[in-house]
């Protein structure tokens, strides 16, 4: 018995949960579940995450979905408290960020992904109506984490830790996505020089096309 990931790497979140379980050190057995044709609405899938999302991690008979609250189980089960502290004002700066990830910031970046990426790629074109109400949006979430990382290489602490892994994520296709990050230098340095030179994160790359292959 031990955890198993269902997921398709490709997705924000399914990198995300991988390239976490990675820095955390958690071994996992990768069930792989295909995003584009559909397999996570359908059974036997749907049984274990009634969402009809991905990813799902089970532990056993223990199931669980969402991929932040699976990023915060791994780490206490196999006891790393350099990426998620026990200290508790550290833990609970961490899930502040967990949390305004999926409620803020996912919700936000993942406009561009559809627009510029997923649209074009199934033969559409990206509708630059809905790409500027967004605008003035993510550039209100962007300088905030901006400003929480003047002066820091990290989110919180002096190393690594799940918020960076969860934060990078929905950016983790940024040049492709035209996320306009270079107005927000902070978080560009960070993102560019800090998270994307993690082991965990370049293991996990993902390049345009939604494709885990690099290409020639």
């Amino acid at each position: 018995m031990g955890i198993k990931i269902y997921a398709d790497p490709i997705t924000v979140n399914c990198r995300k949960v991988i390239a976490g379980l990675n820095l955390i050190g958690a071994p996992y057995e990768l069930i792989h579940v295909d995003y584009f044709k559909g397999e996570h609405k359908a059974e036997p899938y749907l049984s274990l995450n009634p969402n009809a999302s991905v990813p799902a991690l089970t532990d056993g008979e223990f199931e669980l979905w969402e991929s932040n609250a699976m990023l915060q189980y791994a780490a206490d089960k196999f006891g790393n408290e350099a990426v998620y502290p026990h200290d508790l004002q550290t833990r609970c700066d961490i899930n502040r960020w967990l949390q305004w990830e999926g409620s803020h910031w996912f919700p936000s970046c993942y406009v561009f992904l559809v627009e510029n990426c997923v649209k074009p790629l199934l033969g559409g074109q990206p509708d630059p109506a809905v790409l500027d109400a967004q605008a003035a949006q993510f550039h209100k979430l962007a300088g905030i984490l901006d400003k929480r990382l003047a002066g820091r290489q990290w989110v919180a602490g002096s190393g690594p830790t799940i918020a960076d892994i969860v934060l990078a994520a929905p950016m983790h296709l940024h040049g492709w996505q035209r996320l306009p990050i270079s107005d927000h230098p902070n978080l560009r340095r960070w993102l560019i020089e800090s998270v994307e030179q993690l082991p965990c994160w370049q293991k996990t790359a993902v390049y345009e096309g939604f494709t885990t292959t690099r290409p020639n």
